[in-house]
């Protein structure tokens, strides 16, 4: 359960390494033309907000917000939402204009619908082997019986079940639930006015009623009036808003130590660190977090949370409970042996707990269940196949029903390849990316039929289903595994049939998903499955630069085509004038490639030179107009949010009664009215966590000196790598770009995933 410690970097780049002190690759005077004027004239210079990328936050939020304690490392969230909020930005009728990270957030509960179901019965406790299986349904037993007072809350901690053995190769396949549960029905008149009342009376917008509504339900009024830290369950409301709005309902009664506020901010301590990709968090880190919001007695308050069955709890002891180190039960019968190392004591919220041990349950059922005998010769395919690492991959799925495949751009090939390979032998197979551009690189490769974005295997299109409601799939191959958060890689393992192929790949090398989980790097690390890591390097100078990134080493490289260029710059102010000059003109002229294939990469979205700033500048030169559809004129590049963690840019052709009409890389696309304000914004420019999952024929990736802190190696791994054929890099952050290169490993995520596979399955660590 303890996830593994951020590893060593590789040495210091080598004296020739990448560098405003090194003069590597400058610009030749014919590809990037200084034309003599101010550049600090195109944008105000000063420090500003940076590093919203180097977090697995969602999309579209800010990273200046103030560290919220140890376990908000890096946070990247916009504060705007909350009752207390100043200067939000206001609607035509008054109320505050919902951020795109709200409108996300509302998003992923869609998303999350089938996960939800599992919890929708809470009269009574929970059985295990009923509508769960295995530790979940333990958990949430133990969790109802202390809530019942059958139990003593320290009684839950003996309710942990022991680690299960190794599932047998013929086990049977867990039962599935396929039909998700629905929406929640939008609140009515009646209950909307009576949450508006409620705020008002509390100093609370009430503006923010549908989101409280949306959250809290039908009765969100009356859970308000007994318990108004309820409001903290509202997407962008903060602890200092929520405290406000209690002292405003409760007067004298309102206190630091109200168990109702401890119990609603271990919820949302868990929730911000989820954000951060975190599915569970160290009792300690909590407790931490607890102190930071004045708490007093943080060890309390985390017993009230478990008590009331705000949090699910996963260890073998209770010493840490008081304060004290875990300690093993039992001594070792050899006086001799090393002593047990220290139980790990971790507190997670059940929607992700479960999303889990349902992925974990999924992914050990297609491992263990034989793969359906089609009675054809994959060896053929093999031996057809377009590379040794292609082959390697085709033989290995050939015999297992899980398998793991990883590499960079080039190896994309690979996996395709065994579409094509199983489409041969009669199969029903199909291809997943993560974004509309990934997916149109598949269709090239396999057929559009056969080619599609995992939103939509979950949704409405895909290959069909069969009577059980699974996928009409014999081997399905995920690329872009590695952005897979686990409630989404939950419902898609739940969605296979009995002895379909699965193939996760992606490279490891990149930004993780936006949401809760790493599933690719803990199925890796799990070393339960067969995994090919493909030998075939990325071709050209751009290829040579990114995989000397991944191994950490920022050095030269030969670029006779100036398919590399470094474009030093002084401030904040140069960086936007000189990001703007290569669009626009040194791109286009030196290069060869248009200003509508070339891509904006920075670190995050406010500051001096964040995306805000940059698409500022680039409309104005690219296509100044008056915003006349909610902000956005035609032509206008602009980056839609479609759910947390992915994002479609393309282009404005039109509004409509429908809303506004996107042409997103010839696919049309469109938004309603009612979501434009909250996930679309420009897109000329973007973060390389929008950027995750589409590549573009030239990427001009910009680094003031403001953007240092918010630089690692995976960021820069991930911005460098969406150029294809050209990559101009406006470099201000000095030596901050290989030191973040060589040591800037990003914090390690707290999953259970790893655990979950190696109990489930005989792994070479267990054996």
């Amino acid at each position: 359960m303890t996830a593994l410690p951020p590893g060593t970097a590789p040495g210091t780049p080598a004296d020739g390494a990448l560098g405003a002190e090194n003069g590597v690759a400058e610009v030749a005077e014919e590809a990037v033309k200084a034309d003599g004027a101010d550049a600090s004239a195109d944008t105000p210079q000063g420090a500003g907000e940076v590093a919203e990328d180097s977090a697995p936050a969602a999309e579209g939020e800010d990273p200046a917000q103030p560290d919220d304690g140890p376990v908000e490392e890096g946070a990247a969230h916009e504060g705007a939402g909350g009752p207390a909020a100043e200067g939000a930005t206001r609607t035509e009728d008054g109320g505050p204009e919902l951020s795109e990270a709200a409108a996300e957030l509302a998003a992923q509960r869609e998303l999350r619908a089938r996960i939800e179901q599992r919890k929708a019965e809470k009269e009574g406790p929970v059985e295990a082997g009923t509508k769960l299986s295995g530790q979940a349904a333990d958990l949430l037993a133990a969790v109802r019986a202390v809530e019942s007072g059958e139990k003593s809350g320290s009684a839950f901690f003996a309710a942990a079940p022991a680690p299960r053995r190794p599932a047998p190769t013929t086990a049977a396949a867990p039962v599935r639930t396929q039909v998700p549960q629905p929406a929640r029905a939008a609140a009515g008149p009646e209950a909307l006015a009576a949450v508006r009342a409620v705020l008002t009376e509390g100093g609370a917008p009430d503006s923010l009623a549908p989101q409280v509504t949306d959250a809290l339900g039908e009765q969100a009024a009356d859970a308000l009036r007994a318990d108004p830290w309820q409001l903290l369950g509202v997407p962008g409301v903060r602890p200092e808003q929520a405290d406000g709005f209690a002292r405003a309902l409760l007067g004298a009664g309102c206190g630091p130590d109200d168990p109702r506020r401890a119990a609603a901010l271990v919820g949302w301590v868990l929730e911000r660190a989820s954000a951060r990709g975190h599915t569970a968090l160290t009792i300690e880190a909590v407790k931490a977090a607890l102190a930071e919001r004045s708490v007093p007695e943080p060890d309390e308050a985390v017993q009230h949370a478990i008590t009331e069955g705000v949090v699910l709890v996963f260890q073998d002891g209770v010493a840490a409970l008081d304060g004290e180190e875990s300690v093993p039960d039992e001594e070792p019968d050899d006086e001799d042996a090393p002593p047990s190392a220290p139980v790990e004591v971790l507190l997670g919220l059940d929607r992700y707990a479960l999303a889990e041990e349902s992925l974990a349950d999924g992914l050990a059922r297609l491992a263990n269940a034989p793969v359906k005998d089609d009675g054809s010769d994959w060896a053929d395919a093999a031996a057809s196949a377009p590379s040794p690492s292609a082959a390697e991959l085709i033989r290995a799925v050939a015999g297992s029903g899980l398998v793991t495949h990883s590499g960079g751009e080039a190896a994309r090939a690979e996996s395709a390849a065994v579409v094509g390979a199983a489409q041969a032998l009669g199969l029903r197979a199909a291809a997943a990316a993560h974004s509309r551009d990934g997916r149109r690189r598949l269709a090239e490769a396999v057929g559009p039929e056969r080619a599609f974005t995992v939103a939509a295997l979950l949704g409405a299109e895909g290959p069909g289903r069969d009577e059980d409601g699974a996928l009409a799939l014999d081997v399905l191959v995920v690329q872009d595994a590695p952005q897979l958060d686990v409630e989404s890689a939950a419902m898609l393992v739940e969605s296979l049939p009995d002895g379909c192929r699965l193939v996760l790949g992606g490279d490891p090398q990149v930004l993780g998903s936006a949401g809760a989980g790493q599933v690719f790097a803990d199925v890796l690390a799990a070393r339960a499955f067969p995994h090919v890591a493909s030998r075939t390097p990325d071709p050209g100078p751009i290829g040579e630069l990114v995989s000397g990134i991944g191994a950490g080493e920022l050095g030269q490289v030969d670029a006779p085509g100036k398919e590399v260029v470094i474009v030093v710059v002084r401030d904040a102010g140069e960086a936007v004038h000189r990001c703007v000059q290569l669009v626009a003109d040194s791109v286009p002229r030196a290069i060869g490639v248009p200003t509508e294939q070339t891509q904006v990469i920075t670190v995050g979205h406010g500051g001096s030179a964040g995306t805000r700033a940059l698409n500022t500048a680039l409309k104005q030169r690219l296509n100044p107009g008056p915003g006349r559809f909610a902000g956005f004129d035609a032509g206008d590049r602009v980056a839609y949010a479609e759910a947390p963690g992915r994002t479609a840019v393309g282009v404005v052709v039109s509004a409509g009664p429908d809303g506004l009409h996107l042409d997103c890389g010839g696919e049309e696309v469109v938004v309603p009215k009612e979501r434009v304000g909250a996930s679309l914004r420009h897109g000329w420019a973007v973060t390389a966590h929008q950027a995750a999952g589409t590549r573009w024929p030239a990427a001009v990736v910009v680094l003031p000196g403001d953007a240092a802190q918010g630089l690692d190696r995976a960021w820069v791994y991930t911005a460098f790598g969406r150029a294809e054929r050209h990559l101009s890099v406006v470099h201000g952050v000095d030596q901050a770009l290989p030191r973040a290169v060589a040591e800037g490993v990003a914090p390690a995520r707290t999953t259970r995933l790893t655990p979950l596979l190696k109990g489930l399955l005989r792994t070479p660590e267990s054996e």
